[in-house]
């Protein structure tokens, strides 16, 4: 960053530390790092879509739903069945003052007309006309910019100030750990290009930093940079590559000039995660462009491709990313795409992690609130209902349930991201792991002790590197089918090349010469009673694998999928809870998990 550019920004955005200073030195640890669930990606009544939607739970009531207390959700009482450890409030900085002179009496704005006209919509069709006439055609444009009724910056400050406080005051070290955070919510032409920015601690700016204040995120790497220097720690994370239009993994950098060696390593450092999936769609892979991946045509939300000419390419799905992100190392020694794991809802319902398919109300307040709307209607601007799925939630790994340790492990990589049930898969690489043992503890110590975690980096070897699988199932959800290694490397020609092992399976089925198992492990599941059983699968599998193909030459990755036995989908458990007839998507999914790769680097 230039003198002139830092003066501006330190001026612009000066630092506050808020809050108490927290006894995280009194949080129990473990010895063995244990798995931990959680939320990054959550909009509130201070998001104006959601407020627009019908959303009147503030930051301070998502935490306490988070926490297990019920909440009134589209007009029901609803929880989260499970308590969560960890979770962020991520509403967007844009128009967060409005949504202050919104809902608090006394802020500057609280009676202009707009906002007046906005607390007395009753109806979702004029809700929904008034955000695409106030809001939606401001903030598509190519400059975004501050609606007509923007009421000041120190609205903005007493709204994040809020957000804040929030945070703050329900963090419980042990016990309950909240990250304080922010959406950046830039459209690029229409393509999606958001970004959810997580804190480490209390230091954080006076205020955030917008799409109005910059659409182009190395802007905001520019002002993440300055607020490092004001003592904050803080990633931003990407979200919905699917829907960016070839924006999120583009060849060059925003003056059109080829990704350099500084640009890769500035955006590994800001980023170095991506939601794997949310709400609006899984964006590992699609069956468009992955025919020979059979488990490719999970929760792919085709209909995003209707709204805004996103047009799917396979450019924007992770694993295309993070293999090309191999060859800029090659060429460069960085690469921009050493991208850990997580997950989220962007639900917009002030409920996190809220992402059980068998008690599932909707994400976006009254636009898919009803039974109606779920199979009739669109989120709007987004993705048909029924095409949709609740999210997924982060899982990381840690020695202690504390913000130091939750977002160190975020930093690291050590993370996997779960479409929603609670299983818990374990991974590491090495060249000096022993035969597995059959014990998991010893796998455990053996893991960290002999080799490298989810998330690291493994270089310069000799021989192939041993890895360790294993997973647990939900305790209250569905057994395990497989654990598969997705491999990704750069062959002689610089070419990028993906192959598929399947390294534990369950049911005593064999995995043939080529890495495979052809036999599907069957479906229990009775569709007319949106029903399963946990006959088939296993409720934990494990397993050691050698790479048949390692060349220590070439940059390779290494990442896991495991796959529950197919359970009914949340549009089955609807139909059949409110006597209405099968929809045209999928009846059954089978839910999954994912963690983090293992990098080689020569």
């Amino acid at each position: 960053m230039n003198i002139k550019a830092a003066m501006f920004f330190s001026a612009l955005f000066p630092m506050i530390s808020v809050g108490e200073t927290f006894a995280e030195s009194d949080a129990p640890s473990v010895g063995l790092k244990h798995a931990y669930f959680g939320e990054l990606h959550l909009h509130t009544s201070y998001s104006l879509d959601a407020y627009i939607g019908g959303t009147r739970l503030t930051p301070a009531m998502a935490y306490r739903f988070a926490k297990g207390e019920s909440m009134t959700v589209n007009g029901r009482a609803h929880n989260i069945g499970r308590p969560l450890d960890f979770a962020a409030v991520t509403d967007h900085a844009e128009y967060l003052g409005e949504m202050q002179a919104t809902q608090v009496k006394g802020t500057p704005g609280y009676d202009n007309a707009k906002l007046a006209e906005l607390r007395a919509l009753s109806s979702y069709d004029e809700q929904e006309a008034w955000f695409l006439r106030e809001v939606v055609a401001n903030a598509r444009g190519g400059v975004p910019k501050h609606t007509t009724f923007y009421p000041g910056d120190g609205a903005v400050e007493s709204a994040w100030q809020l957000m804040i406080e929030a945070a703050n005051d329900h963090y419980a070290p042990g016990s309950f750990t909240t990250l304080i955070g922010f959406e950046w919510s830039a459209v690029t032409q229409g393509g999606n290009m958001h970004r959810n920015v997580i804190f480490r601690d209390e230091v954080a700016p006076s205020m955030p930093f917008s799409s109005i204040d910059s659409p182009d995120e190395e802007k905001l790497w520019l002002w993440m940079r300055e607020q490092e220097r004001q003592g904050s720690s803080l990633m931003a994370i990407p979200h919905n590559s699917n829907a960016s239009k070839g924006f999120m993994f583009e060849p060059v950098d925003n003056d059109g000039n080829p990704i350099d060696s500084e640009y890769a390593r500035t955006r590994s450092h800001f980023e170095p995660l991506i939601e794997m999936m949310q709400i609006k769609g899984n964006s590992e892979v699609h069956r468009k462009f992955w025919p020979a991946d059979e488990f490719a045509d999970f929760e792919n939300a085709d209909s995003v491709e209707t709204y805004n000419k996103r047009t799917f390419e396979k450019q924007n799905f992770v694993r295309a990313a993070v293999i090309e992100g191999l060859r800029y190392q090659q060429r460069l020694a960085e690469n921009p795409y050493k991208l850990g794991f997580v997950g989220g809802t962007d639900s917009h319902n002030g409920t996190p992690a809220d992402v059980v398919e068998d008690n599932y109300v909707g994400s976006h307040g009254a636009a898919d609130g009803t039974i109606e709307r779920r199979r009739n209607d669109a989120i709007p601007g987004w993705i048909l209902a029924k095409d949709s799925s609740p999210g997924s939630i982060t899982g990381v790994y840690a020695n202690e349930n504390t913000r130091g340790a939750i977002y160190d492990a975020l930093r690291a990589r050590e993370t996997f991201v779960s479409s929603g049930p609670r299983i818990e898969p374990r991974f590491f690489g090495g060249a000096d792991l022993p035969d597995i043992s059959s014990d998991p503890l010893v796998m455990l110590e053996n893991g960290y002790t002999h080799g490298q975690p989810m998330g690291s980096t493994l270089s310069a070897l000799k021989e192939a590197p041993r890895f360790y699988v294993q997973a647990l199932k939900d305790p209250h959800g569905a057994n395990l089918d497989r654990i598969q290694i997705i491999k990704g490397w750069v062959d002689e020609k610089g070419n990028a090349q993906e192959r598929i092992f399947d390294v534990a399976v369950s049911d005593g089925r064999a995995i043939n010469a080529e890495g495979r198992c052809t036999v599907a492990v069957g479906n229990t599941v009775n569709v007319e009673a949106a029903t399963y059983e946990n006959s088939i699968g296993a409720a934990e599998l494990m397993a050691s694998w050698v790479d048949p193909d390692f060349d220590p030459t070439l940059p390779a990755l290494y990442y896991t999928r495991t796959l529950e036995i197919p359970t009914p989908r949340w549009t089955t458990y609807d139909a059949v809870g409110f006597g209405q007839p099968l929809l045209d998507v999928p009846a059954t999914i089978q839910e999954r998990v994912w963690s983090s790769p293992i990098w080689y680097v020569p």
